[in-house]
Formats: structure tokens, sequence, C-alpha cells
């Protein structure tokens, strides 16, 4: 009897682990999924003020009858276009040291601005490139990261190994995408893209499987604001896997204006 009721202990926690687990997963594809609709909103909504078809309003021209209005060339020609590019990599760096640091709501709070600010770093992407190719390259991330998480989720395989070769490639495209911005080199371009795919493929799956395992070592802590706050994480860096995966498949599939 004893050991009956041992099994059937056993049986329980596991399948609450189980429902612990799917709730964890379904917060972290949530608050990556509202991060990605304010991005969306705000690089629709900054690129709209940023142009215009009136040439009394102007401070330059992009085509025949479309021109940036002052607002459009402070952030797309001016030195404030450095910081627009790069304040998203250190919100990322500070936000990481500081996670430990700050509250489960705070830390909710921050990804969210931080998903308007990467709205507005991309926001020119709406002034290169049509809408129905960033639609279309869109979907087409969607499809791909769907298939790479759920593939990460579910395999047995232990791809943790992963991990490290992958950041040193995402360290590497940093550094090449900095050269190549004084370069100007479309081969390099190119070949940057390219590696990027793979790089947050991997990633993608990567991350997936690590959040899942994370989650599996802490369920018995009992530490929800521990588990708040690696969810809010989880979901930033699926954000960060899927924001990059769309950027570089944008080079490949998208048609320019």
């Amino acid at each position: 009897m004893a050991q009956f009721d041992a099994v059937t202990a056993v049986g329980a926690r596991a399948a609450e682990i189980d429902e612990g687990l799917r709730a964890h997963m379904n917060k972290v594809y949530g608050t990556m999924s509202v991060g990605m609709l304010i991005t969306a909103l705000a690089a629709w909504a900054i690129s709209g003020l940023a142009v215009t078809t009136d040439p009394g309003l102007a401070a330059g021209q992009i085509s025949n009858g479309t021109y940036l209005t002052n607002f459009g060339a402070a952030i797309y020609t001016s030195p404030l276009r450095w910081v627009i590019m790069f304040a998203p990599l250190i919100v990322v760096f500070g936000f990481g040291a500081a996670i430990n640091r700050i509250s489960a709501g705070m830390a909710q709070v921050v990804f969210y601005g931080f998903a308007a600010l990467m709205g507005l770093s991309i926001s020119w992407i709406f002034l290169t490139f049509t809408g129905f190719s960033i639609i279309q390259t869109f979907l087409i991330t969607a499809i791909a990261f769907a298939g790479l998480s759920l593939w990460g989720y579910t395999t047995k395989k232990d791809i943790s190994g992963w991990g490290s070769f992958l950041i040193m490639g995402v360290i590497g495209l940093i550094v090449a995408s900095i050269v190549n911005i004084f370069l100007g080199s479309p081969a390099i371009m190119f070949a940057i893209s390219a590696l990027g795919v793979l790089i947050f493929a991997g990633l993608t799956a990567y991350d997936t499987q690590n959040i899942k395992n994370m989650y599996l070592q802490m369920a018995h802590s009992g530490d929800t604001e521990w588990l708040d706050k690696s969810a809010i994480m989880g979901a930033l860096n699926l954000y960060l896997d899927f924001i990059n995966l769309f950027m570089f498949l944008l080079q490949f599939l998208g048609s320019r204006e």
C-alpha cells in the first residue's frame, strides 16, 4: 500500500510539473508575442511620421513625390541614427545584468519598452521594402520559427552544446556588421545575412530547449518570482531570435521600393 501511495505521489508530482511547464511556455510565447506586436506597431507608426508627400514639409527627398520630414531626417540621416542603431544592443546587455536586482513586474515593463525601442530601430524597413514583401517575409519567418521552436521543445537530443558556438557566431556577426557599415560591401552583407539565418535558426531551437530545461530544473524550488523572471528572459531570447531571423531573411526575400 505504501509503495502504491509513493508511485501515486510521484505521478501526481510529474503531472503537476508538466502542467506548470505548459503554463510557463505559454507565458513565454505570450510575452514574446505582445513584444512583437509592440515592435510592429511602433515601427509602422514611426515610419509614417518620418515621411510626407508635401514638399513644404520636406527635410529631404526619398523618391519622386516622397520626402523625409524633419523627424525622419533626424532619425535616419543625422548622427542620432547611430544612437538608435546601437541602443537596443546596449539595453539587452543592461537588462541581462540587472535582471536579478529588479522585480518581475519591472522586468516585463522593461521588455515592452525595449520592444518599442526595437520598433524605432527597424522602422526604416517600411521606407526601404514593399509592404507586401515585409508581410510575406514575416509569415515565412513565423512558420520557420514555429517549426524550429517546436523541434527544440520536443527533441530528445541534447543540443546544449550548440550554445557556445552559436554565441560566438552572434559576436562574429555583430563585428562583421559594424565593419561592413564602413565598407558597404554587398558580398559581405550577403554572407552576413546567410550566416545570420543559420545562426538564429539554431538559436531558436537551442533557446527553446534551454527555457524548458531551466524550468524543469527549478520547478521544485517554488520560487515564483524567479520563474516569472525566467519566463520574461526566455521571451526576450526568443523575441531576439525571431527579429534577427526576420531581418536577415528580409535581405533575401524583400522587394525594395
